[in-house]
This record gives C-alpha cells, sequence and structure tokens, in this order.
C-alpha cells in the first residue's frame, strides 16, 4: 500500500498565514467598533459639557464715567457704544471700546443731548426689549425718549454712531390733567397706545391710557387719554407697568397692589398682596422679569421671591413660587437681561449675583474683579457687562450661554410662568419673544418607553410563538418558506411602515376601534375553540392535520375571524356605546382620544419589531440539540412536555436575546413613531394617546435648532441619553444571557 502524501510545506504556511490574517482581520473589526462607539460617546460628551458650565465675568476695561448724577445707562446690541441718563435731563453718548479707524477711546464722549428744557421731576424706563425712557417735567407732563443708532459698512466692516434725537413740544404729553409735579412714574407701550402711571407732588396715584387715534377725514391722530385715580392713601415706593399695558402695579412698603387695565382705559383692582416680612424680609426692590409675567421682589435680609399668576377656584393670582438667597445684606437693585429668566442684584456692599429663576440656579455671586457696584446694565446679546463704580465704568466680558440648563431642570418637575403646578414639559420653540423654553427630558424619554412597551406587548407573543412554532413543529417544507419569508420582512423600509400606520393604519383604528379590539380577543378564542373541536374530530381526519400543517388550516380561520370582527364594528358600537365609541371614551370614561395614539404605533412598531425576535429566538430554539428532546421523548415526556422543560429552558438564552435585540430596536426606532403619533410630548399611558420619543424628537427638532444654542445642546444630551438606554438594555441582556447559558449548558 502507498502512504498517504503528506501536505506539502508551502501549503501549511499558506494556511497558517490565512488563520492569522482572518484572526487580526477579526479582531481589529471588534476593535473598531469598539473604538467607533467610544468616539460617538465623547462626541456627545464634548458637545453636551458646554451647557453645564458656570458664569464667567471677565474683567475688560475701565474708563471715567463722562456723566455725573446718573440716573439709568444702556447699551447698543453691539456692544460699542454706552449711553447715560442723567438726572439733569441730559442723554450722554460715549465709546465703550476702541474703534479701528476712528478716534474712539474707551469712554470718549461721542454726543450729549439735552432731553429736556427744564430740570426733571420724575424718571423711568420700560422693560428692556421696549428700549424707551421717559422723563417727567414740572407741570405733569412726559418726554418719551428713545436711543438710536445708525450702522453703515466701510470696507466691510460695521460702524456704529449714535444718532441725533430729535425734540419738539408735540413729544410732551401731559399725564396729569390737573399739571401737578410728577415724583413717581412708570411707562409701557404697545404700538401707538401709551400706559402712564404716576405719583403726583400731592401723593395722588393715576392712571394715563393713552390711544391714537386717526381721523379717517383728515387724515390726523389724535390721542386720546383716560384718566383714573389708584385708591391708594399716602406714598408709593415703586410703580410698575407691563407691557402689554393689561396690568399696573404699586408697592407700598410690603403691600403690593395688581391692577387690572381695559382696551377702553378703565382701571379695577385685582388682587392687594401683603408679602410677609417675618418670612420674607421687608421689601427693598421690585423688578419685572423679562416676559412680564413675574415679579421679583429684593428683600433686606437679601433674599429675592419671584410672583406670577397661577389659574385657581377664583380666577388668576399672583402668587409665591420660588426664592433665592443672593445675599446677606438688603437687595438695591435688581437688573434682568432682554429675553432669558436671567436677573443680576446688585446690594448694598456692591455684591453682584446671577441667578436665573426657572432653572433655580445660582450662577454668580461675588465682586467682579474686587469691584464694588453701584448701577449695572446688560447689553442686548447677553454678552457684556457695564458696571459704574462711582466716577469709573468696568467693562465685562460676560459668558453665559445657558442658564437654563441644569440637572434639576432636565430632570425633575419645574414651575413654569402661568402652569398651575410644577411639572415635566417639553416645548422648546415659539412664535413669540417672551416665550420661555422648556427642556424636560422626562416627557420625552418616557414617550420612548411608552412606545417600547407597546410595541412590545405587541411583537413578543407573536414573534416568540411563531419562533418556537416554526423551529420546533413546523415541517422542514413549510418552515424554509416560512422562515425567509418573516426575515424578509425586516428588510421593509420603517419610513414605509410609519406612512402607512399614519394614513392607512390609524383612520382605520378610528373607524373600526370596536372591530380592532373584537379581532385581539375573538382570534385567539377562535384558535382555542378550533383545538377543543379538532381533539374530538375522528381519528382519519386528526391523522391529515400534523403538527407541521396544523398552522396551514389556521390561516384561513385567522383570516375570517378578523374579517367577521370587521364586520360587527358597527353593530357592537352601536348596541354598545350608542353609536360613537370615540364620544363615549371621551365623554363617559374621560379618556382622550387620539387619531395617531399608542395603539397604532404597537401594532405598527410591533410589525417591525417582529422579524428581529423571531428571527434569533427561531435560530435559538432550532440549534437546541436533538438528543435533549428524543432523549426526554424516550423517557415518556410529551411533546409539550418536553418543549416546555427541555428545548425552552435550553434556548433561554438566545429567547432573552431575542427579546433584548428587539426591545433595543424598539427604543431607537424614528420613523414610525414620527409619522404614526401626534408627537406630544405628554406622560401618559393611555393607549388611544400619542407620546414624543427620544429619537423622533432629535429627528424633528435638529433640523431648526441653532447650532451651539441650549436647544441644540440639549437635542445632543438627548441622543447621549438614548446611547445610554440603548447601551444599558444590552448590557443587562449580555448579563442574563451569560447567567441563563451558564444555568442551563449542562442539559
Amino acid at each position: 500500500m502507498m502512504a498517504a502524501a503528506k501536505p506539502s510545506l508551502g501549503a501549511s504556511n499558506y494556511r497558517l498565514i490565512k488563520d492569522r490574517a482572518a484572526r487580526w482581520g477579526v479582531s481589529l473589526g471588534g476593535v473598531m467598533v469598539l473604538v467607533a462607539l467610544l468616539l460617538i460617546f465623547f462626541y456627545l460628551l464634548y458637545v453636551i459639557e458646554p451647557i453645564f458650565r458656570g458664569v464667567e465675568i471677565n474683567h475688560q476695561r475701565s474708563f471715567q464715567t463722562p456723566a455725573e448724577n446718573v440716573v439709568a445707562m444702556g447699551m447698543e446690541e453691539q456692544s460699542e457704544i454706552g449711553y447715560q441718563f442723567t438726572a439733569d435731563g441730559e442723554l450722554v453718548y460715549f465709546a465703550l471700546r476702541a474703534k479701528k479707524g476712528t478716534e474712539w477711546e474707551p469712554g470718549k464722549e461721542l454726543m450729549r443731548t439735552a432731553v429736556t428744557a427744564q430740570k426733571p421731576t420724575a424718571f423711568t424706563k420700560t422693560q428692556p426689549q421696549n428700549n424707551r425712557y421717559a422723563f417727567a417735567v414740572p407741570g405733569g407732563a412726559v418726554r418719551i425718549i428713545e436711543p438710536k443708532f445708525s450702522s453703515r459698512f466701510i470696507d466691510g466692516e460695521m460702524f456704529v454712531e449714535p444718532r441725533e434725537v430729535e425734540l419738539d413740544a408735540r413729544e410732551l404729553l401731559q399725564v396729569d390733567p390737573q399739571e401737578n409735579d410728577i415724583v413717581k412714574l412708570a411707562y409701557e407701550y404697545d404700538g401707538e397706545s401709551k400706559l402712564f402711571a404716576a405719583q403726583t407732588a400731592d401723593d395722588r396715584v393715576l392712571v394715563n391710557f393713552m390711544q391714537a387715534k386717526r381721523n379717517f377725514l383728515s387724515g390726523e391722530v389724535e390721542m386720546e387719554s383716560k384718566v383714573s385715580e389708584l385708591p391708594i392713601n399716602g406714598g408709593v415706593d415703586q410703580l410698575l407697568v407691563t407691557p402689554d399695558l393689561r396690568q399696573v402695579m404699586v408697592r407700598q412698603n410690603n403691600r403690593f397692589w395688581i391692577f387690572d387695565v381695559t382696551r377702553t382705559g378703565a382701571v379695577k383692582e385685582r388682587q392687594l398682596i401683603n408679602v410677609d416680612s417675618r418670612r420674607f424680609g421687608e421689601v427693598t426692590s421690585m423688578s419685572l422679569l423679562a416676559g412680564a409675567s413675574s415679579v421679583l421682589f429684593g428683600h433686606a435680609n437679601g433674599k429675592i421671591t419671584q410672583w406670577f399668576e397661577v389659574a385657581g377656584d377664583d380666577g388668576r393670582r399672583y402668587q409665591f413660587i420660588r426664592d433665592f438667597q443672593a445675599a446677606e445684606s438688603a437687595i438695591t437693585e435688581i437688573v434682568v437681561e432682554y429675553y432669558r429668566r436671567t436677573f443680576y442684584t446688585i446690594v448694598e456692599n456692591g455684591e453682584v449675583g446671577v441667578f436665573h429663576t426657572t432653572s433655580e440656579a445660582e450662577l454668580y455671586r461675588g465682586h467682579p474683579d474686587a469691584f464694588k457696584a453701584q448701577n449695572l446694565v446688560i447689553d442686548p446679546r447677553a454678552n457684556t457687562l457695564l458696571m459704574r463704580e462711582g466716577q469709573q465704568l468696568h467693562v465685562f466680558k460676560l459668558i453665559n450661554e445657558h442658564p437654563e440648563v441644569t440637572w434639576s431642570g432636565l430632570w425633575q418637575e419645574v414651575w413654569y410662568e402661568g402652569y398651575p403646578e410644577p411639572d415635566y414639559v417639553w416645548q422648546s420653540t415659539s412664535g413669540s419673544d417672551d416665550f420661555e423654553p422648556k427642556f424636560s427630558l422626562v416627557p420625552i424619554s418616557f414617550g420612548t418607553i411608552k412606545a417600547a412597551a407597546y410595541a412590545m406587548l405587541f411583537a413578543v407573543p407573536i414573534g416568540l410563538a411563531a419562533a418556537v412554532y416554526t423551529a420546533y413543529f413546523m415541517s422542514p417544507s413549510v418552515r424554509k418558506v416560512v422562515k425567509p419569508t418573516v426575515e424578509i420582512m425586516e428588510a421593509l423600509p420603517t419610513v414605509i411602515l410609519g406612512f402607512l400606520a399614519g394614513l392607512w393604519l390609524a383612520p382605520l383604528v378610528e373607524a373600526y376601534l370596536p372591530g380592532i379590539i373584537a379581532v385581539i380577543v375573538l382570534v385567539p378564542l377562535a384558535i382555542i375553540l378550533f383545538a377543543m373541536l379538532s381533539s374530538v374530530l375522528p381519528q382519519v381526519i386528526r391523522s391529515r392535520l400534523t403538527d407541521g400543517s396544523a398552522a396551514l388550516v389556521l390561516v384561513p380561520l385567522v383570516a375570517f375571524v378578523g374579517w367577521l370582527s370587521f364586520q360587527l364594528s358597527p353593530v357592537i358600537e352601536n348596541v354598545l356605546f350608542d353609536g360613537n365609541v370615540r364620544q363615549y371614551l371621551t365623554n363617559e370614561l374621560g379618556i382622550t382620544f387620539d387619531q395617531r395614539n399608542s395603539l397604532v404605533v404597537g401594532i405598527a412598531m410591533g410589525f417591525a419589531v417582529i422579524p428581529t425576535i423571531f428571527s434569533i429566538a427561531e435560530d435559538a430554539v432550532f440549534s437546541v440539540p436533538k438528543h435533549l428532546s428524543n432523549g426526554s421523548l424516550a423517557l415518556g415526556a410529551t411533546t409539550w412536555q418536553t418543549l416546555t422543560k427541555v428545548v425552552l429552558l435550553t434556548a433561554s438564552p438566545g429567547i432573552f436575546s431575542a427579546v433584548m435585540m428587539g426591545l433595543g430596536r424598539a427604543v431607537g426606532e424614528t420613523m414610525i413613531v414620527l409619522m404614526a403619533t401626534g408627537n406630544t410630548p405628554i406622560m401618559d399611558w393611555n393607549i388611544f394617546e400619542g407620546m414624543r420619543t427620544l429619537s423622533a424628537n432629535i429627528a424633528v427638532e435638529m433640523p431648526e435648532s441653532e447650532v451651539g444654542s441650549s436647544h441644540y445642546r440639549i437635542l445632543f444630551l438627548a441622543a447621549f441619553v438614548l446611547f445610554v438606554f440603548t447601551f444599558a438594555f444590552n448590557t443587562v441582556a449580555e448579563l442574563v444571557r451569560q447567567r441563563l447559558r451558564d444555568k442551563y449548558s449542562s442539559m
């Protein structure tokens, strides 16, 4: 006999090289996957990190103030020119920084204008966004001033210059018809309407609502005035007017009145608040927050309290909401930003505090560069802080990009302006500048869990039952057709499923809701009934209904029961729900019904998840060694006992992995929940209401968010939360799968 030929040395080396190359290739691929995941993780952290940074106030320059007896300061939007109003009725423009191509130096006076010919008796300013100022002159008249600027481009660079204020006698508005001097003044405007609140020298407190009326014949504009006196005795400490011209607020020591003003100018007392001095301390200052929905009180003990209207049984009433310990001594001034709910405090010792109301955050507290503030002002973009200390002005660069973002604001209930109680709310944008962004991640995280839960409720029973039957009972010839068919379903684009769910399934569920419920109840009953009847059939017929082909017989039965359920839907609706099941749910049970709801999402997304669960679970059951099931049957166990006691236990690691993979797919699904729900970020397990998920929220709002804004970075935080959700599910799945495999590997 001839000896077998030995493999050549070259062939052995070639196989060794291929083995090593394959091993290194697989290892490199696995490492690259881990590197990619880590890069995604750290990039998300890189984008998210800035929203949790603190406030920075960096000193840039100091210079001598160009004016004396300053009553108010301001800056234009580019923070190149500042201005001051003096107690003598002058408006002084000055340079805040040197400007290339000009002779500007910080503090250089650019223009000085006499606003009034007479010495003013009172002064006030509007909310920052309205940017108007008013001087009261002897005789009860008021002159309104608006600092203005012009800009031009020279060689591609923008130059801002102050504009001369044009004054004439027509700008004097007679606020007090009795021509008494005004000693305290408040003013706001809305279009051509103006609202004044004033205290006169004889201690009268009056409200003057002025509205422009155009004569249709002559075209001339006439100013109509309606004056009302408020029932307040004695002098007052502060007056405020809301920018919508609907409310006048009066503070007299710790007493605080709110008066409603109608469009006709009529005034009615709405509420009187006695601020508890023992609880909060004596009131020393008062200001309206941006948006004018909240009132801030500064107290002698260094506290700041926020109050706004809350709906109750007796209508909307102002009430205490929250407080801040801003200092240890009396608050002398409260300065608010133009649009955000950030405010700045000045105390007796010159200390500055920066706070944000909604996030309840203390952002900064101290003496910037050891200076002691007497007054300060913020530019419209909240990038520059201008502080006055005696005859010195200090300019600071202000870095406070995301004051509204805190962990408590993202994950805890927050009491937003106008809401009856603290709540979890996601509402990132609005058409109004007064809008306050609401960035709670709880509703959209809840929506993600809700959508996944209803999808799994639909997919897990069907997917696992189909997998077990296909792998254990179905004949090989039928399995060769069924398994690839179900797996091909996974390739169906989810945007198509979402489109069908939103435009076809949702109206169908609404029109045939009793039929849908009937299908869920009657189909399992019909299958059980069919099984019971088949057990009493003659042996000849039962022998043809083998385990591998019984499912094919059930197909027409299931189709018939489904068709019958839809045909009975109108009958059920008329008999049980008075002909309108949706109205019955709403009126009788108090259940909200939306056309695109969780039931639709559960069916559509469950349909998308079924192939994932089916494929992995079927492979797990089919891979159970045949000697285990054959040994069980040989020992006298029934087919069902073998399945439940041997096969399913052995396949349990794979089955659990299938469920968790399906859950991960459901958590990350975007297009179905985007198209099949109303995308309302609510927290309710009601199956007839929709939701908004993390992934759908990112898909909807990311294209419209401003790069680098709080909204933009919080959307990345939502992506990070989704990443953590998926990572947590997969980690738990792997731990449980490993324990199950260790437990049943000895079988």
